[in-house]
């Protein structure tokens, strides 16, 4: 028999905040995370603008003082996303029926870069013993089942910038199939280094804007590149008879996925947004989406020109122009950049609040809509709505597809 699953933690180290409780506030108050670079020398690159996260202590998130020394940062953001995730969770679980299902699209990039340095700069015997569990993407995921005694299923999942999505919908569907009791899942990345800036700049796809405040405009005909974020989103998802019988606390129900690939190209997405129409499509019948329904979209929203335009019409495609003009869209990009592998946790956290708290957070700076980007994108400011379903979607190079469906439910 089929099982319900629903999310009953939830963690985040973002560019807005080093907690789920800040996160939302940030959102709802229309606050933006990005600025200019900090921790790296930009007087070589082409672009000064990220979104970092902040005023970042791992000590003062649980994670231990040799851990954050031995370990990349993507790592590092995970583990102390994870510990949040967990809070007042601890020892609910049979640890063979615990799983772990985080990947970060990265994975350890700056210890690959700091290392080659070394090794280019003292020779081969100053690389690092540690370099290789460092970087490797998995790693993340290890640590996590490592520090929360998971012994069931662990699967990184690595799709770009739709690795957040992919994971949160890959562990659903082994809790929905009876694989699991609960499993922590999400993504997280720091890539905000010179060489990662360099190929994704020379790539045509980070914005030149020299403003940060007015840069990353999703769905505005200004848009001209996506801002580099970093940090982690972690949920942790459980089978919802075993929430209940232990009184958890329950944000959303996850009810629906979608998975395709566009086949298509690279790097740039289908202009017709096909297969990414299939995806939420895909979500929304399994979740059982009807026109009583009042939708909630938060969308991929890159602000790159291509990806606004094809997602308009992948929406439009999957549920209908009418339908469409109703639902209540945001791009929470407008104010964290773009955290690729990490996007997607952080984007099913904000849905599953917006769905709970029935605020939909604003896209920020959409001060000139582009007539191609037609739809209710919230500008500006957060609304009320009575929110009974909500999607979170994410688009990764490769073709990647991904699609997330939560439903409101009352403890």
């Amino acid at each position: 028999m089929e099982k319900r699953v629903v999310i009953t933690g939830m963690g985040a180290i973002t560019p807005i905040g080093n907690n789920v409780e800040t996160l939302w506030n940030n959102l709802i108050n229309g606050v933006c995370g990005i600025d200019y670079i900090t921790r790296i020398d930009t007087s070589d690159l082409p672009v000064k603008i990220a979104a970092e996260v902040k005023d970042f202590d791992p000590i003062q998130h649980g994670v231990d003082a040799a851990f954050a020394r031995r370990n990349d940062l993507f790592s590092i953001y995970a583990m102390a996303a994870s510990i949040e995730a967990m809070k007042g969770n601890e020892g609910c679980f049979d640890p063979e029926r615990l799983g772990v299902y985080v990947g970060s699209g990265e994975g350890g990039f700056d210890t690959i870069l700091r290392e080659i340095v070394k090794w280019k700069e003292q020779g081969a015997k100053w690389v690092s013993p540690l370099m290789i569990p460092s970087m490797i993407s998995n790693i993340a995921a290890g640590n996590i089942a490592i520090r929360h005694n998971a012994c069931g299923v662990c699967v990184p999942i690595v799709t770009a910038c739709a690795t957040g999505t992919h994971s949160i919908g890959e562990a659903y569907r082994a809790i929905k199939h009876g694989y699991a009791d609960a499993i922590i899942t999400g993504g997280s990345e720091a890539a905000v280094n010179p060489i990662s800036i360099a190929g994704f700049a020379n790539c045509k796809a980070l914005t030149r804007a020299e403003d940060p405040k007015q840069s990353s405009l999703p769905f505005d005909q200004r848009r001209a590149g996506f801002v580099l974020g970093e940090g982690a989103g972690i949920v942790l998802l459980e089978e919802y008879e075993h929430a209940k019988a232990r009184g958890a606390k329950i944000y959303a129900e996850v009810c629906g996925y979608g998975n395709t690939c566009d086949a298509h190209h690279v790097t740039a997405p289908h202009p017709e947004g096909r297969q990414a129409a299939r995806a939420i499509k895909m979500a929304l019948e399994e979740a059982k989406y009807n026109d009583k329904d009042v939708l909630h979209i938060n969308a991929h929203g890159t602000g790159t020109p291509l990806n606004d335009s094809a997602e308009t019409a992948a929406i439009k495609s999957a549920i209908g122009e009418e339908n469409a003009r109703k639902a209540y869209i945001n791009s929470t990009k407008s104010m964290t950049g773009h955290l690729l592998g990490a996007a997607g946790g952080i984007e099913v956290i904000a849905a599953a609040l917006a769905l709970h708290h029935g605020i939909v957070p604003p896209t920020i700076n959409l001060n000139e809509p582009d007539p191609a980007c037609d739809l209710n994108y919230t500008p500006n400011k957060a609304v009320k709505a009575d929110l009974t379903i909500a999607i979170s979607q994410s688009l990764g190079f490769g073709g990647h597809n991904s699609c997330i469906a939560l439903r409101k439910i009352d403890n």
